[in-house]
């Protein structure tokens, strides 16, 4: 059974070769002077690092070489760096948007019939006022509220927030995000 089909997500490497490769290329992008300009911070890196290679490279004697290459070797990486970190949290945040966007259109989903029964159905086929049962593990097949029982939710892919989040009932429990904990009925 694949991860859409169980409600479940398989877990992804941090350094996943698409992110990585596509996060490179980004960051390379990111040394255009206009796109650093908006994170003045790095922007003054930037500008040192060109300033420092500029005495690196330029006639003045070999007084302070040493010095100077170090200098301008760690500005470099810090730029670097900095662009290629930014730019695979944005890689990753745009592949966790896909699979939650992909996993809540293709989760399935436990309706609860009128007399308390279950019946798996696609999430696509749910509609308002649709009572569902989602249990620990599994992905939580569409926004709606928590009627009965309590559920620990990762919405880390919404809030950024590391810690699951607690829904009681009353709470509103965005769909196509793990279920951490147990959670009787929505």
């Amino acid at each position: 059974m694949s991860a859409a089909t169980t409600g479940t997500e398989k877990k992804r490497n941090l350094f996943d070769g698409a992110i990585r490769s596509r996060a490179a290329v980004d960051a390379l992008k990111k040394l255009d002077p206009r796109v650093q300009a908006k994170n003045p911070v790095m922007f003054v890196v930037e500008v040192g690092s060109v300033v420092t290679t500029l005495l690196l490279i330029l006639p003045h004697g070999f007084y302070h070489f040493a010095f100077n290459l170090q200098i301008t070797l760690w500005l470099w990486f810090t730029v670097l760096f900095a662009n290629f970190a930014e730019a695979m949290a944005e890689g990753r945040g745009k592949a966790r948007r896909m699979r939650c966007a992909k996993a809540k259109s293709e989760t399935t989903a436990y309706k609860l019939k009128p007399n308390g029964e279950g019946e798996e159905v696609a999430s696509s086929h749910l509609r308002v006022d649709d009572r569902v049962r989602v249990v620990a593990g599994q992905m939580i097949p569409g926004d709606g509220e928590v009627i009965e029982g309590v559920a620990s939710v990762d919405e880390s892919a919404i809030t950024g927030e590391s810690a699951p989040v607690i829904r009681e009932a009353g709470g509103r429990p965005v769909g196509g995000e793990p279920a951490a904990r147990a959670c009787s009925a929505m």
